[in-house]
Parts: C-alpha cells; structure tokens; sequence
C-alpha cells in the first residue's frame, strides 16, 4: 500500500494548475483474497491533459468505475502511483484527502446525492461549508442561473425533474472552482433531452471555464461529447479514441473483447 501523500509546492501555497490534471502510473486494484480474488485495475497507466473532457468506458467489470473511485481518491489502489492536479495521493490520512478532494475536485453521480431537507442554493454551496470556505451567495446565484435554474433557488430536490436535479449537482460541483470533476453515469437516470442538456453543461465547464472532466459512461451519445474516449476491458486499457462519434464508439465497443488490450 502507498504511504504518502505529496504535493507540487511547499506548505499549502497552491502552485496554481498542473499541466497534467490526471495522471495514473501502473495502477492496480484488487478485491477479495486468495482464489477469491478478483482484479479490477492491472496496471493502469493513464496520463489525461488540463482542460480536456474525457469519456471512460468499457464492459461491464471493465474496471471503469474502480479507476474513476481511485483516481478521485474515493479508493485507494493496492499499488501505483496516482496524481492530481499535481499532486500525489500516495496514501495519506483520510483527512487530508477529503480536504484535498473538497479544495480541487468535483463530483457529478448518476443518482444526485442531493439532500431533500435543504434548497437548490442550499444543496449548492454545501460543499463550500463543509471545507469551511467562504460562501460566495452572489457567485452560487450566477452559477445556478448558467445552468438554467436561476428560477429555482428555493425550491427543494423533490420539486424538480430528474435533469433539474443533476443540474444542482453540476452546479455543486462547480461552485467550488475545482480543477477536475469527476462524473459517474451523469446521464444514466436522465431522458434523452435531459442528456443533451447535461452533457452540453460538463462540455461547457471544460471549454468555457478551464475544468477537467473525467466521466464514466456506457452511453456512446453521451461519449460523443467528450474530446478522447478511453476504453477499459479487464482492468488493462485497450485503446483511446479521439473525436468520438456516437457511431464510430458503439463499434469500438462491439469489438473490445476481440483485440488485445494495447494501453493508451
């Protein structure tokens, strides 16, 4: 297991961006143990730019969703060496994790993870007050009005559609100005409508507002919208794609399990 957790400057002093906003040097993760053990990462070795938009996909056990949880620092690979922004997150205490990941990181889920008690405005600078930051009202309101929902800062997740809902979750992930958010099915409960409308926003947040996205998907319209696409099959990486069309990903997806995987 890794044992430390380093960072790109001195102190707390933020060296501002890394040219790299992912990077995954021989990655490995595995469940279970003895004959009962299953592989999920097997040396992953991944290198993602800043301000890139990323889709991840392969079949189901592929991994995907193991690479995004380590990469995000939600779980921690049995070995490898996987960095951030710049910085490493080679073990470390869970706290400073969790400040790191609330300081630079955001998250979009296929299911919400919005808290029913507590408004739109609410549930959007939540994030802020669990880091302890200052929480920037003016800024949340414009947030929220990007994303369509300048209208519905009182209202509470039960009063909204299921891509109103997302939108929240988008604009919780924004408000906190992280360098690369991390998206987990965004679009997997939506309508097809609601899909467009979410994919254009993450879109827009990488080429409008510098952010890395990095999203899971089994979806190959919702693949279509990032710039690369990063294919998995059995815990190695079999393959990238750059500009993909919804055509061209669904191929190469039919096709995973016949060619050798090759890396990235």
């Amino acid at each position: 297991m890794m044992t430390m957790f380093r960072t790109g400057a001195r102190g707390d002093h933020d060296p501002g961006p890394a040219p790299e906003a992912l990077r995954l040097v021989k990655v490995t993760r595995t469940y279970g143990t003895a004959e009962n053990a299953v592989t999920a990462l097997d040396g992953v070795t991944l290198s993602l730019g800043r301000g890139t938009f990323t889709a991840v996909m392969g079949p189901s056990g592929s991994g995907k969703s193991t690479l995004l949880q380590c990469a995000a620092g939600l779980d921690r690979p049995d070995s490898g060496i996987v960095c951030v922004d710049g910085t490493e997150l080679t073990g470390g205490g869970e706290a400073e994790l969790t400040k790191f990941r609330r300081g630079r990181v955001g998250f979009v889920f296929q299911q919400y993870n919005l808290l029913d008690t507590l408004t739109v405005a609410q549930n959007t600078v939540l994030p802020l007050k669990l880091a302890g930051r200052r929480v920037d009202r003016r800024r949340a309101r414009e947030v929220l009005a990007s994303v369509g929902l300048g209208d519905r800062l009182g209202h509470r997740p039960d009063q909204l559609s299921g891509g109103q809902r997302q939108r929240v979750a988008i604009a919780r992930a924004l408000v906190t100005e992280p360098r690369v958010i991390f998206a987990d099915e965004p679009t997997g409960a939506l309508d097809t409508r609601s899909a467009r409308q979410v994919m254009l926003l993450l879109r827009e947040a990488v080429r409008v507002h510098g952010r890395t996205v990095v999203m899971v998907t089994h979806d190959p319209v919702a693949a279509s919208y990032a710039d690369s696409v990063v294919f998995l099959a059995d815990g190695r990486l079999a393959g990238r794609m750059d500009a993909p069309t919804p055509d061209a990903v669904a191929e190469r997806l039919a096709h995973l399990g016949d060619d050798v995987p090759t890396g990235v």
